[in-house]
This record gives C-alpha cells, sequence and structure tokens, in this order.
C-alpha cells in the first residue's frame, strides 16, 4: 500500500510518483482506487459535534437558580401546598423554555466547513480525465488543473503552465502565487512551498496537474479545522455566564443561611412547624430573582437584533455582552483593514507622478508636484500606461455589466484600471497593436511579455521584478530621448525601487522595445519605461473606526502574514501608529507562552503591529492576551484565523470576503465587512451589560425587601406580610416586565468614552450591593409600614391587609425602576424616562396587579380581598415613597460628586 509522502515539496515530482506508485500519463486504476479509499477514507473534513436538543435542554436545569426553586417546589408538595408547588414548577418551565428555545436557535455547528469539498474535480484515471466529486478523491490521483479550478486536496505539482494561486483563505497573502516545480527546502513557510496547492485554495492563472499527497483531515485545512475545533474544546464560559454563575452561588449560601437563622428563631419560640415550613418557602422564593435568567437571555436577543440592523450577526448569545467587555482587537490586515484590492498609486519614472481614485472606478487624477497633469501628454508615462495594459491578462467589464466585474490578478487588474484612468482600455488599444503571441510569466525570470503589431514592426511589452527587469535593459526613455543605460542607473533605480517597497507598496517594472521581427528574445536589449507603486489601500471607515475603539480604551494590534514593512506602513495609515519605527513582532517571536521570558511577553502584549504570524502562533498569542487577563476579540476572514476566532472570548468573522470556516467558528458576522461595525457593536454590547446591571440592581433590590420583610415579622412572631404565591407573583409576572423593559434599553450617550471594565468585574460591585441593600431596606420598611397601618389603623381584615401589602409592594416595585437611571443623567430626561417600553410595562403590570384582586380564581389563588377605598389610599401613598427617597439620594451623591 502507498504512504502518504512526508514533506512532499522538499522532493521532486518523479519521486513522489514513484512513492505514490503512480503513472502521471494513466493515473490510478479503479480498484486501486478503492483500495487507497478504504485506506485513507474520503476525502472530507470531520464534522464538529454539536450539541443535541437534549443536551441543550439538560443544560437548563444546571443553573442554580432553578435549583432554588426546586427545593422551594418540593418543600410545597411535601407539605401539601399544591397551588404554591404547582405556581413554582411553572415558573422553573417558564425560564427553561426560553432558553432552551432561544440557545437551540443560536446553536450551529461547523457543517459548512463540509462546503468546501461539495466541488468537483478533474482527474485522469486509467489513462481517461473524467470529473468526480471532490470527496472521492485519494492520495495518488492525478488531478487535472485549469484557471478557476478550487483546489480539493493537498496536491504535489507534476506540470504547471503560467499556474497562479490564490492562497489568502491560507496565508492572508492577497497576492496570487506563482507556481514552480522545482524541489524547496524543508522548513520553508506555508506561503513560500511555490511546488505545492493546498485544499480551500483556487487558480487564479494557469494550467497544469498535480498528484494528491493528503486528503481529508490530513490536509493544511485539515489540521487548521482540527486546531479549530481544540480550540472549541479548550474555549471557557464568557464572563457573563461566568458573572451570572458567581451570582447565583452567593444566592445559594444566602438564602440557606436565611433559611436556617429563620428555622432556628421560629422554633425556638415555638412557632407551628408547618408555619415555619411556609416561611421558609417564601424566603426561597423570595431570595432568588426568579425572572434574572428570562430577562437576561431576552435583552441578549434584543442586543443580537440590534446588532444584526447594523450588520454584525451574532452566532453565540453571551457575545452580546462579551463583545461590550474586550479590552483587545486582533484584527487581520488583508480585506479587514484594507479593501484587498490593489491599486496603483505611484509611477516612478523621470519624475514621479501620483495617481488618485479608488477601487475599480476608472476616475482619478495624475498628478506631478502636487500639479495635475495629462499623463498622454508625457511620452514616458503614456509608454508606461500602455504597457501595463497591454501586459496583461486580466479584464475590467464596466459598471453595471452582468458579467463579473474583474477577472484576474489583482496587479493585472489595477494596472487596466490605471490606464482606464488615462482613458487607455485595452481592447482599443489591441485593435491599434494586435497581440501576436504572450511569454508567460516565468517565475524564475520573474518577468512577463507580450508582442503587438504595430506598423508593420513588433512591441514588446514587458513587466516583472525590478531587479529582473533592469538586468534586461540596455537603455532608458526620458522625456527628449532614449540613452543608455549605465551601471549607476540600474542601481540608482532599484534604489527607487526599494524606496517605494519600505513604504509598503507592492513594486513592478515596465520595459519595451520595437523591433523588425517578433523572432527575438524577449529579454534582451529592452528600453526601462520605469516603477509602478501597488497599494492595496486602507478601508476608509478603519481610521475613524480605530480612533474610536482607542477613546473607549480598546487597543487594536494588526496581524498579518505578510511582511513588516508592509504591515507597519498600513498601521500607520490607518492609525494604529504614527511612529514610522515602530516595533513589528515577527511571528517566529511567538512562541507558546509558557516559552516566553517576561521582556518577551511584555513586549508581545504591548505591540500593536505583528507580522508573518501562522494559525498556531495566533492561538499562543490570544492565550497569551488571556492569561494577561484581557477580554480577547479577534477578526478574521480566512481559513487560517478559525482556531483563534474559536479561542478568543469573541471571534469577529468577515461576512463578505470570509470563508465559511471563519464564520462558523467566530462569535460574530460582519455582514458588510465594516469595521465600523466593530465599534457599535462593542457599544450594544456594553450597552448591555449596563442594562444586565440595571434589572439585576432593580430585582434584587426588591427581593432583598420581600426578604427583610418576611424575615422580620417570624422573627417578631408576627403575621406574615406576603405570601409565598404572592411573592412568586411580584417576582415572575410583575417585575419581569419593567426589568425587560431596562434589559432592552438604549443605554445612555457615554458608553464609548470609558475604559473596558476589567475582566473579572463582578457585575455587581460593593457600591451596587450598598445600593441593592439601601433600596431593599427602604422598600421592607414600606411594606411593613402599609401592612402595620393597614392591620391597627384601617380596621380591615387580616386578607385584605396582606392584600395592601401585597399591592404596596407591587407598585412600589414598578416606580422604583426610575430609581435605577444614570446617576449622572437627568432627573426627567435620563434614559430611563425616554425609554418607551418603561411606560409600557408600567401600564400592563397595572392592570396585573388590579386583575390579581378582581379577578376571582387569581384572587382565590393569591388569598387577597378587596382593601376597599381606604386601602387603596394607603398603597398608592406608600408606594412612591422608596421613589421619592431614591432621588433625593441621587440628587445628594451628585452633588458631593462635583464637590470632590
Amino acid at each position: 500500500m502507498a504512504k502518504l509522502p512526508d514533506r512532499p515539496w522538499t522532493r521532486g515530482s518523479e519521486e513522489i510518483l514513484d512513492e505514490l506508485d503512480v503513472s502521471p500519463k494513466q493515473g490510478l486504476s479503479e480498484s486501486e482506487v478503492e483500495r487507497r479509499r478504504e485506506q485513507y477514507g474520503e476525502n472530507r473534513l470531520q464534522e464538529a459535534k454539536g450539541r443535541s436538543a437534549w443536551q441543550i435542554l439538560v443544560e437548563q436545569f444546571k443553573s442554580l437558580i432553578i435549583a432554588i426553586l426546586a427545593v422551594a417546589a418540593g418543600l410545597s408538595f411535601a407539605f401539601s401546598q399544591w397551588v404554591e408547588g404547582i405556581a413554582v414548577l411553572i415558573a422553573i418551565l417558564i425560564n427553561t423554555a426560553i432558553g432552551f428555545f432561544t440557545e437551540y436557535k443560536a446553536i450551529r455547528s461547523m457543517e459548512s466547513l463540509q462546503k468546501l469539498s461539495s466541488t468537483t474535480t478533474k482527474v485522469r484515471r486509467g489513462g481517461e480525465v473524467q470529473e468526480i466529486p471532490a470527496e472521492e478523491l485519494v492520495p495518488g490521483d492525478i488531478v487535472v488543473l485549469e484557471s478557476g479550478d478550487a483546489i480539493a486536496a493537498d496536491l504535489r505539482l507534476i506540470e504547471a503552465s503560467n499556474l497562479q494561486v490564490n492562497e489568502s483563505s491560507l496565508t492572508g497573502e492577497s497576492v496570487p502565487v506563482g507556481k514552480t516545480l522545482k524541489p524547496l527546502d524543508s522548513d520553508v513557510s506555508l506561503a513560500e512551498r511555490h511546488n505545492m496547492l493546498y485544499k480551500g485554495t483556487a487558480l487564479t492563472r494557469g494550467s497544469g496537474s498535480g498528484v494528491v499527497v493528503a486528503t481529508g483531515m490530513k490536509t493544511e485545512l485539515g489540521h487548521i479545522s482540527e486546531l479549530t475545533q481544540r480550540a472549541r474544546q479548550q474555549a471557557e464560559k464568557t464572563p457573563l455566564e461566568k458573572r451570572l454563575d458567581e451570582l447565583g452561588r452567593w444566592l445559594v449560601w444566602v438564602t440557606i443561611a436565611i433559611v436556617v437563622v429563620v428555622a432556628i428563631s421560629g422554633i425556638a419560640v415555638g412557632r407551628d412547624v408547618f408555619v415555619m415550613v411556609e416561611t421558609a418557602i417564601a424566603l426561597a422564593v423570595g431570595a432568588v430573582p426568579e425572572g434574572l435568567p428570562i430577562v437576561a437571555t431576552v435583552a441578549l436577543a434584543r442586543g443580537m437584533w440590534r446588532m444584526a440592523k447594523r450588520h454584525a450577526l451574532i452566532n453565540q448569545l453571551s457575545a452580546v455582552e462579551t463583545l461590550g467587555a474586550t479590552s483587545v482587537i486582533y484584527t487581520d490586515k488583508t480585506g479587514t483593514l484594507t479593501e484587498n484590492q490593489m491599486t496603483v498609486s505611484r509611477l516612478v519614472l523621470s519624475g514621479e507622478i501620483e495617481i488618485t481614485g479608488e477601487g475599480l472606478e476608472p476616475k482619478g487624477e495624475f498628478k506631478r508636484d502636487r500639479q495635475t497633469i495629462n499623463p498622454l501628454e508625457d511620452r514616458v508615462c503614456q509608454a508606461a500606461l500602455e504597457v501595463g495594459v497591454l501586459c496583461n491578462n486580466a479584464a475590467l467589464q464596466p459598471e453595471g455589466s452582468n458579467e463579473s466585474r474583474v477577472v484576474g490578478d489583482p496587479m493585472e487588474v489595477a494596472l487596466l484600471v490605471a490606464g482606464a484612468k488615462a482613458g487607455l482600455q485595452r481592447q482599443q488599444l489591441l485593435e491599434r497593436m494586435p497581440e501576436v503571441r504572450e511569454e508567460a510569466f516565468d517565475p524564475d525570470l520573474k518577468m512577463m511579455a507580450t508582442i503587438h503589431e504595430l506598423d508593420g514592426q513588433y512591441r514588446f511589452a514587458v513587466k516583472g521584478a525590478p531587479e529582473a527587469v533592469l538586468q534586461a535593459c540596455t537603455h532608458i526613455l526620458t522625456d527628449s530621448d532614449e540613452k543608455q543605460m549605465s551601471e549607476g542607473d540600474r542601481q540608482q533605480w532599484q534604489a527607487r525601487g526599494d524606496r517605494l517597497a519600505a513604504q509598503g507598496l507592492r513594486i513592478l517594472a515596465l520595459a519595451q522595445k520595437t523591433v523588425a521581427t517578433e523572432d527575438v528574445k524577449p529579454y534582451e536589449d529592452l528600453t526601462f519605461l520605469g516603477v509602478v507603486g501597488l497599494l492595496d489601500p486602507p478601508r476608509t471607515d478603519v481610521r475613524p473606526a480605530i480612533k474610536e475603539c482607542q477613546a473607549a480604551g480598546i487597543r487594536v494590534v494588526m496581524v498579518t502574514g505578510d511582511q513588516f514593512v508592509t504591515a507597519r506602513n498600513i498601521a500607520i495609515a490607518v492609525g494604529l501608529t504614527d511612529d514610522a519605527e515602530a516595533d513589528v513582532v515577527q511571528g517566529n517571536d511567538l512562541k507558546s507562552p509558557d516559552e516566553l521570558s517576561p521582556q518577551e511577553r511584555r513586549r508581545i502584549v504591548q505591540a500593536s503591529i505583528l507580522a508573518r504570524v501562522s494559525p498556531e502562533q495566533k492561538l499562543n498569542l490570544v492565550t497569551l492576551h488571556q492569561r494577561d487577563r484581557a477580554v480577547v476579540a479577534m477578526t478574521g476572514d480566512g481559513v487560517n484565523d478559525a482556531p483563534a476566532l474559536r479561542k478568543a472570548d469573541i471571534g469577529v468573522a468577515m461576512g463578505q470576503r470570509g470563508t465559511q470556516v471563519a464564520k462558523d467558528a467566530a462569535d460574530m458576522v460582519l455582514q458588510d465587512d465594516a469595521f465600523s461595525s466593530i465599534v457599535a457593536a462593542v457599544e450594544q454590547g456594553r450597552a448591555i451589560f449596563n442594562n444586565i446591571r440595571k434589572f439585576t440592581i432593580y430585582l434584587l433590590s426588591g427581593n432583598v425587601g420581600e426578604i427583610i420583610a418576611v424575615t422580620v415579622a417570624s422573627l417578631l412572631n408576627a403575621p406574615l406580610p406576603l405570601l409565598p404565591l404572592q411573592i412568586l407573583y411580584i417576582n415572575v409576572v410583575n417585575d419581569a416586565f419593567p426589568a425587560l423593559a431596562l434589559g432592552v434599553g438604549e443605554g445612555g450617550s457615554a458608553l464609548m468614552q470609558r475604559p473596558p471594565r476589567r475582566a473579572k468585574e463582578p457585575i455587581l460591585t460593593r457600591r451596587h450591593w450598598l445600593a441593592i441593600a439601601g433600596y431593599g431596606l427602604v422598600i421592607a420598611v414600606t411594606l411593613g409600614a402599609a401592612f402595620i397601618i393597614a392591620l391597627t389603623w384601617l380596621g380591615i381584615t387580616q386578607r385584605q391587609a396582606v392584600t395592601v401589602s401585597f399591592m404596596t409592594l407591587g407598585f412600589t416595585r414598578l416606580w422604583h425602576v426610575f430609581n435605577m437611571r444614570d446617576r449622572n443623567s437627568g432627573l426627567f430626561r435620563n434614559e430611563i424616562s425616554q425609554n418607551p417600553y418603561v411606560w409600557e410595562a408600567l401600564v400592563l403590570c397595572t392592570g396585573l396587579l388590579l386583575i390579581a384582586v378582581y379577578v376571582p380564581f387569581l384572587s382565590a389563588a393569591l388569598r387577597t380581598a378587596d382593601p376597599e377605598i381606604n386601602g387603596w389610599l394607603l398603597i398608592i401613598g406608600m408606594s412612591f415613597v422608596p421613589l421619592v427617597i431614591g432621588q433625593i439620594a441621587k440628587a445628594f451623591g451628585k452633588r458631593q460628586r462635583h464637590k470632590s
């Protein structure tokens, strides 16, 4: 049986064919194909295992809040309090159902990895070329390659004619790569293996054939897929999930402590066991903010909807909040910070010409010394532009055409656009100078030529690497004449090209010659025209977006597989740095975090530019920052970004340019590929966390009031002012709607002027707990006072008095929502009063409180009675007391802060 070749790029194609026991002209026989398929399996990537619906459902019951409610329900049934027990079970089911259906819709697997393989490919089997599903490829298959083909397995080239490949999805390099057949050193990087083709890439030009050396999970794409799945397994809970778990655990211990203290105290004073159980249930139900999971889920879902309207699609529900805590954003360069679209920005001839304009639009100006010129009145400029257009295999369709706008190499497209800006169209030039033949680009010579007939002579148009073209030239075209090229001229022109390269531009040299016959060597006795500088320009929206991130205290770091010079210049162009000597960390420096010295870790953590970075190194980078307690967001669009997208706290994929692998690995997909959408998502994430904090304070402060009131009544051996089912009604039904209104609010206007929260900052800080205790005490005193007044002064029954305290608590908690405004906002104009959902919630909940008293079956279940006119006056008056006290406290606190 044939074995997979080890490092096939290091050996000749004949040796690889012998090792795989296959003839390039015959290919494999059908029987051999079957044997190899049994040995190696189908050419598929392993599908990541997603969670089943059952697993998602079971996980909903693992919540500590659900556990407390379950204990309360159990106690109710044990003592035959069937109504209370059933009511608590309904609350559990509501929480579970909402959590399950929301999360089930958000769950997705890595199925799209399979889509990369759902193509066909041409192979030579039994001496005949046939088209087969890509999944049926086996090692040793001879694959026939044509321009436009998707590469379905890892191949060692055995034939290559003018072959170029787009490998940006694997390497991050935006320019197609030329291919050769020569063996290479064993330690060359993936981007430099010019005799190999890799699964997930695509041919942009040329033809050839190759032998399959790896399929399925043994390919480079399979290796990245495995890293992605491993990163998924290593990924931790998001900060929000951790904080909600911490809050739930804290509530468990507080509830247990309160119940034990009250039970012991009650037994000590000789209270009835049944009464103590009822009290314990009331306390357990009162301690738990039953609406918290529901409101948190709905608030996050609402955040997802808002982000979708701003072109950010959220895959993971809790990622909405986590993005708001982000302190570091890693962003890919190609297609994220830049347009992923080459543009000619400079022509260096006898002088330097700047070309303006953006993208594929044939609109722009030619400027020399800041003065606009007509390029067709400059004979050197015209000749250079004509050579760029003629020596070209790309196609540029008119805007509005039904065909694809561009076809071909991005650098050649850029040359066509530059010519079009001067009024030079390739088709019109070819009508005047028909193409006789083409000398295809030779990776060894680093040049390409086309030959054109012109007035009985032949014009050779040549482009290529400056060092190669300069060596082929003997003359230089100037504004006045054509002069001999000296060795000093070559060195001078090479230096000029190097200066452009140092500015992050890609460089091409242009040359020509006109001779009497076409049968001459194309790369001899050429006349040098000049150098073209091409730029993958920054996206126009990136600089202001980065500026906003920096104002919000978020570090933006560029991570690219490109050269460090290009990386640094793009970083300067987009505003990441203004230092021309800014430190650039190379990929080789990104070892495992455990292998780094403290100085190396500090340098990497503080860097804003990282170049020549591999997928494994990106994982190391994320791990390093996470150990430094940073909340990490990683943007990317290629297959190579997927593992780091999964490992990061927030993975952000580009929707238009991004591979499906990257989209599935990410927590968020930017549908417009705009970096500015990240800023909008960060702002929304901060608003969501702020809202979660507000409704948590709102819910817990009311619950604390209930606990204090019930605990004090129990310790004083007095009647309970609230019954368990009444507390459950307030917590689940009445409180949920104001809390939801707080959860879906748009937040304050200064959210992006604050630094990110600390990675481990709890939902509730010491200041918030003090506010909860203060509000809770005021609420408890208010409803206690209402209960005592109703019982002693109004001369009504105990059931009516309990109804008074029940209604006082209900309306108190409705008005209490206005105490949740930001402490620096205005009294009447603030994010709460301007939230329309708050007013809708108040109207709805007022109705729910009234039906709890006046609808017979509900009144019987809740044990309420009509409090009569005096009772209602007492309820209305007492319910505004906490609101007034809360607003006075805010005003006093604001005055104290201004003084300090």
